[in-house]
């Protein structure tokens, strides 16, 4: 049970994983602090306040936090437009300048009807002539 379960830790999946956490929870720390002291500042200096938990619904003795989910609502659009712009978007164009995009397979030809299939077909789907496998026709 010990050999398996180091087989499990060292494969390279677990220690990506691994590492891909505490570089999530490095960048939480950054973007957390990025909301709370830049961008939430700035939208309370522009819309008044900076803090919606105050604003609640009572109903029937249950106050509801509506302001708080405000908060969140707000925090998880910043972190998210945050990640895209800083992190997804970046990255998108570097891989785009170091590996371009691999073209297009052209399309078989079914011997049969003549259409266009796709390459990786084992039956034509407009005719269903076999192209390959163990219904396929030998050809000479």
């Amino acid at each position: 049970m010990i050999e398996g379960f180091k087989a499990f830790v060292m494969r390279g999946n677990v220690l990506d994983l691994a590492v891909a956490v505490v570089i999530g929870a490095a960048f939480t720390q950054i973007v957390n602090s990025l909301v709370e002291n830049i961008i939430t500042p700035l939208i309370g200096a522009i819309f008044g306040t900076p803090d919606f938990s105050g604003i609640t619904i009572t109903i029937n003795n249950s106050v509801l936090g509506i302001g708080s989910f405000i908060n969140a609502v707000i925090s998880f659009v910043i972190i998210a437009f945050a990640i895209y712009f800083f992190v997804v978007a970046p990255v998108n164009r570097l891989k785009d300048r170091v590996a371009p995009a691999a073209p297009e397979a052209e399309p078989a030809v079914c011997p049969e009807c003549f259409s266009e299939i796709s390459s990786d077909a084992n039956r034509c789907p407009n005719c269903t002539t076999w192209l390959r496998g163990p219904n396929a026709p030998v050809t000479a």
